[in-house]
């Protein structure tokens, strides 16, 4: 399988350090709010390569953390704690809205078909971890207590912008939060690993450490939690491109200061979901969740086959246009599923070269786009159904679409519909079959034209005669 390496710029061999077993991190949600789906498209897309690989033979632990402290509206380490912002929000406990948004992502998760990580870790639970990666970068000299506050010092490193994509003259803290940057910093680079009370009088979790009353920073708990579960050594770690920086950076920049090696070898990110305004967020027009999609009418899986039409790395443009166009294609490929009758007849041949065709796709840098076209292929295909369901069953283990159960369902309520049909209108059907046989059509017609003043619609298809109430 080739994946692009935000790390190297350019496509590789995704070659796993122990052969067949994959060790993956997922950077969670910050419980704070409901997730938008902006947000739910790289964990959609994260779980397509979570699924694909596993579909092809390997065995992925993944894992995924809660952060439900210590993540600052600023990357410049400035603004408000957005747990405590959600809370005052509310008027609730920042544990209470912990659970509770952390509740909501699960069933937005499970709406969408993404499977829950082997291990999630909310970052309230893994202090003492904190404590001990801290105490040890500041022994080996890459932290310093400055304001009562413990931070990173990035000038230590020999290499700190590691993804390439920015430099330290175009950086300017915090502008974009419109707040002063932090004077405690010796380089305006650095970072906090740990906030005393000197931070933020009202925080209301905190924890005794060998710096005084606080908490955790953000970017500590994704090492933490990764080498807690993964080991020293992570083969692949994902998130969106916005976490490519600072977040993943000072991820790399503290862990690799801490074990005296590289880290992780393979950084996958997912591009934006735009809106025609721009990178879409909670703060921009309307809040795009699951829950308001449903409302709307979408069932959510039509919004996992649209973020399936365009390539990860691409940006995607949302809107109810584009959404609807998605949502006839996914209803017309459950109706030509409902159609496919199961013989029991095999073709090899078919079923090899279909197959290749979609694993061909996905193993260039999980193309989902060219998967989809390998399932259209399918339905197109010169082959049995028998061959065609087979083939759609273990395409949808890794697009994760329901297409059989959907198209089952699909089944029932078509015959449920011509189980009631009055035996008035089934009468004139038969005679309207037998004048089409003997070429009356004259008749045919009238007796079609008849049926609809009754309140049915009569139509020819592949399957046979269909009726239908209007």
């Amino acid at each position: 399988m080739q994946l692009y390496n935000s790390l190297t710029h350019k496509k590789e061999e995704f070659i796993p350090r122990e052969q067949g077993k994959v060790s993956m991190y997922t950077c969670g949600p910050t419980v704070y709010h409901f997730a938008h789906i902006g947000n739910l498209r790289s964990y959609i897309m994260e779980d397509v390569l979570e699924k694909y690989m596993r579909f092809s033979g390997l065995d992925v632990k993944r894992v995924m953390n809660i952060t439900d402290v210590g993540h600052l509206s600023s990357d410049g380490d400035t603004g408000d704690d957005k747990m405590l912002s959600g809370a005052k929000r509310e008027h609730k406990t920042v544990m209470e809205i912990a659970d509770f948004y952390t509740k909501a992502f699960f069933e937005d998760c499970t709406a969408l078909n993404i499977k829950t990580p082997d291990v999630v870790t909310p970052a309230t639970s893994c202090i003492d971890e904190f404590i001990r990666v801290i105490s040890a970068l500041i022994e080996k000299g890459f932290a310093y207590e400055a304001g009562g506050n413990i931070y990173f010092d990035t000038s230590k490193l020999l290499e700190y912008y590691v993804f390439g994509d920015f430099n330290e003259d175009d950086l300017e803290v915090a502008v974009r939060e419109g707040v002063d940057a932090d004077e405690n910093k010796r380089n305006k680079t650095d970072f906090v690993l740990w906030f005393t009370k000197s931070k933020f009088e009202d925080q209301e979790l905190k924890w005794e450490s060998p710096w005084g009353l606080g908490y955790p920073g953000w970017h500590i708990e994704c090492s933490c939690i990764s080498m807690k579960h993964l080991g020293e050594y992570l083969d692949l770690h994902c998130g969106g491109i916005d976490n490519a920086f600072p977040h993943h950076t000072n991820e790399i920049a503290q862990s690799e200061a801490y074990l005296g090696h590289k880290w992780c070898n393979y950084w996958f990110h997912v591009h934006h979901l735009n809106t025609d305004k721009g990178k879409m967020s909670k703060s921009k027009g309307e809040f795009l969740t699951v829950s308001l999609l449903k409302s709307k009418g979408y069932d959510p899986l039509v919004y996992r086959f649209f973020c399936l039409q365009s390539h990860y790395r691409k940006s995607l443009v949302f809107s109810y246009e584009n959404l609807d166009n998605a949502a006839r294609a996914y209803e017309k490929i459950i109706t030509a599923v409902s159609k496919l009758i199961d013989s029991g007849n095999s073709d090899e041949t078919a079923y090899n070269t279909l197959m290749a065709n979609f694993t061909a796709a996905l193993d260039n840098d999980l193309n989902t786009s060219l998967a989809v076209t390998a399932l259209y292929d399918v339905l197109k295909a010169d082959t049995s159904d028998s061959v065609k369901l087979k083939l759609i069953e273990e395409f949808d283990k890794v697009l994760g679409l329901d297409i059989i159960p959907h198209a089952k369902e699909l089944q029932r309520k078509n015959a449920e519909a011509e189980s009631d049909i009055p035996p008035e209108i089934t009468a004139l059907a038969e005679q309207r079959k037998e004048a089409r046989k003997n070429k009356d059509f004259a008749l045919a017609d009238s007796l079609r034209d008849k049926i609809s003043e009754l309140g049915y619609i009569i139509e020819e298809t592949r399957q046979g005669t269909k009726i239908t109430r209007k």
